[in-house]
């Protein structure tokens, strides 16, 4: 087997520095953990599929249409008879179409407000969302931060998930992989030989640590004449003080650790048995420190800021790829539920009681069906 020594030399000679502990360590290990969670679909949209929104879509036009053609042509002089009762028609054209486009245009207006205008404006004013922006990102990150992503929930959701011990587990078999290799072994040799050469060339280490070694054996001979005379007797022979003496056996260190540099190997083989044992103390360690980290860092302040730099744009655009279709519906039946009220102000009182009949009915089959809805 090369010598140790003789090899650091020639990396040294051959290149400015040696390489650290954490580029020598990165060349072995490439720990990933246990395999990452899939990413989750979102949830479905809510009425994904609804088709009544394409019809729903024409009402407008059908109503504009109506409202052109009441300008020629709107029952004049014509009745209706049903049940006995004689129901007149003229005018019913334009009432239903101005009052299906009045509800229609409100909703329109109303979902538009909610974004527009962007800027504040001097009789327009500003949109909700834009208006109340800070406020909205403040109360998101409140909630964020008090409700879903605290210190307390995440511990909670460390210790039941199990996520610390799988990672430990993964870790422990990939050091015991890692730590068989015949390379990893000698890099780890080399650093230690590198790091106690230039320890101890280092002149206030050197000097430091001779002075402690010189203090503690004249310490421990203060009380026993026949070593003290031994040592000294020896001095004399060597020609040294101990101070000297001492500095040669520092110097040497790196040469006596390289006779025993195999005792490395030894603790390298003791090392993922050492950390099984002490599992339980390492992951309530790990677990810790991660509960402490967590406490430190503010979560509102990181969600608040980032929600700050969504600008309108962004932001509508963020909520209506959550909402479009609802906000869509919502302004398609406007004009429906316009139409109706249309009916309601050409009889007010023969419709309400047909409205209240159908709003009763509909309630009630409703409720049945839902009772009768499997549980989920």
């Amino acid at each position: 087997m090369k010598n140790i020594l003789e090899e650091n030399q020639t990396t040294k000679t051959n290149s400015d520095r040696a390489p650290s502990l954490s580029e020598r360590f990165s060349r072995h290990f490439e720990f990933d953990g246990p395999e990452r969670p899939h990413k989750r679909e979102g949830p479905p949209k809510v009425y994904q599929e609804l088709k009544i929104l394409k019809f729903l879509k024409l009402v407008p036009w059908i109503l504009l249409i109506t409202f052109a053609i009441s300008f020629f042509w709107d029952f004049e002089g014509r009745t209706i008879t049903l049940f006995n009762l004689t129901l007149p028609l003229n005018g019913l054209l334009r009432i239903v179409s101005v009052s299906g486009l009045i509800g229609f245009l409100t909703n329109w207006v109303a979902i538009t407000m909610l974004f527009r205008p962007v800027r504040r404006r001097p009789l327009l004013g500003q949109g909700l969302i834009p208006a109340h922006k800070e406020r909205i990102a403040w109360r998101l990150s409140t909630a964020v931060s008090e409700d879903l992503i605290n210190p307390d929930l995440i511990k909670q959701k460390l210790d039941d998930s199990g996520a610390v011990s799988r990672y430990r587990s993964a870790m422990i078999d990939d050091i015991e992989s890692v730590i068989r290799k015949p390379a990893f072994r000698k890099d780890v040799k080399e650093w230690l030989m590198d790091y106690l050469q230039d320890l101890v060339r280092e002149p206030k280490v050197k000097s430091s640590l001779t002075r402690q070694i010189t203090e503690e054996i004249e310490k421990g001979l203060k009380e026993k004449p026949i070593e003290r005379t031994a040592l000294k007797t020896y001095m004399l022979i060597r020609g040294k003080t101990l101070t000297d003496l001492i500095a040669d056996a520092v110097d040497d260190i790196p040469i006596t650790l390289e006779r025993k540099i195999d005792v490395v190997d030894d603790l390298l083989d003791e090392l993922p048995e050492a950390i099984r044992e002490n599992t339980n103390q390492l992951d309530a360690t790990v677990t810790g420190l991660v509960y402490t980290l967590v406490n430190r860092f503010d979560v509102q302040a990181l969600v608040e800021e980032n929600l700050q730099k969504y600008d309108e744009a962004r932001l509508e655009k963020m909520i209506r790829n959550a909402t479009n279709e609802q906000l869509r519906t919502i302004q398609y039946l406007g004009a429906v539920l316009g139409t109706v009220g249309g009916f309601v102000i050409w009889q007010p009182v023969y419709m309400l009681i047909l409205l209240s009949a159908i709003g009763v009915t509909i309630w009630t089959v409703d409720s049945w069906l839902y009772r009768e809805k499997p549980t989920q």
